[in-house]
């Protein structure tokens, strides 16, 4: 077995890992925390979508608001299955668990209101998220991870290009749908931002890319999202607390992160700068639609009588 300081050089030099025969603890550890937030995430994500993709206000729509649903969950097996090959128990990681103990990106932590709000996410939340494992399929050094990471791309471009089709078509509907996108931006566009986590500068622990387990760092998927993201607000004449300085030929955010939030009314406070200890303690304490989510996903095991 090679020590952890020879399995990150290996890693970083190509090396893939087939097997938890090959991995050191500090690999499996790092591992396992980033497939269990792919994990909760995928999962959370669909009781999150799916009152509102019951009024979606056409079959069409319906049909593709569900198919995404039945993708998420789809999604959040796979790597729960990866994590059940490391020795974690499935059954317990999705029905064993209370609800402040999933670790879902804060953004499937709120409620979705509206079918504006719906479409929003799968064109911000969902590109977050593609962003996310588009890095992992690209570079990661576990190799069961990006086989199975395949079928997910494919299917997370569906789900935003859905995304996308129905942002178009309410921004050019009327004012009235427009103005509906354009509150959804409002609250879900800066935790776009915050879906990538702390800036390199404060991030202490960088196991995950020591351990090739991604390849880009927190600042450089944050400025891929916003690449694909902003051109699209453009499109579409909305507004985002964001822009691209062609000098620096970087995107800028309009406001210093991180700021404080108001999640029962979803109000950003762009003025209220907080520190990224009570983003964490935000994050930790979970958001006003947790424990519904949960409990709807966790209700299913008692509907069956398992």
């Amino acid at each position: 077995m090679p020590t952890e300081k020879q399995l990150k050089e290996q890693v970083q030099n190509g090396k893939m890992i087939e097997s938890e025969e090959e991995m050191t603890e500090g690999y499996k550890e790092a591992l396992k925390q980033i497939l269990l937030v792919s994990g909760d995430t995928e999962l959370m994500s669909a009781p999150a979508y799916y009152d509102q993709s019951l009024n979606a206000p056409s079959l069409d729509a319906r049909t593709s608001c569900v198919s995404v649903i039945q993708d998420e969950l789809g999604h959040g097996h796979i790597a729960y299955r990866l994590l059940e090959d490391l020795g974690e128990d499935r059954e317990e990681l999705i029905y064993g668990r209370e609800p402040y103990e999933f670790r879902n990106t804060y953004g499937f932590d709120q409620h979705i209101e509206n079918f504006a709000e719906l479409v929003t996410a799968h064109g911000i939340f969902d590109r977050a998220g593609m962003v996310l494992l588009g890095d992992i399929y690209e570079n990661t050094s576990y190799a069961p991870w990006k086989r199975a990471l395949t079928k997910v791309e494919k299917e997370e471009q569906f789900h935003l290009r859905h995304g996308e089709t129905w942002m178009r078509r309410l921004a050019n509907k009327n004012d009235k749908t427009k103005d509906k996108l354009q509150e959804a931006v409002d609250w879900m566009f800066p935790i776009g931002v915050e879906w990538f986590g702390m800036p390199d500068d404060k991030k202490r622990n960088t196991d995950q890319l020591d351990y090739r387990i991604k390849g880009k760092s927190n600042d450089e998927l944050r400025q891929d999202w916003l690449s694909r993201t902003l051109p699209l607000m453009d499109e579409l004449d909305l507004d985002v607390p964001a822009h691209h300085d062609e000098e620096a030929d970087e995107y800028v955010l309009e406001y210093d992160l991180p700021i404080a939030f108001d999640a029962e009314n979803k109000d950003w406070r762009m003025n209220e700068h907080i520190s990224w200890s009570d983003v964490l303690d935000r994050w930790r304490d979970r958001g006003p639609a947790n424990e519904k989510y949960v409990n709807l996903i966790q209700s299913g095991k008692v509907d069956v009588g398992i």
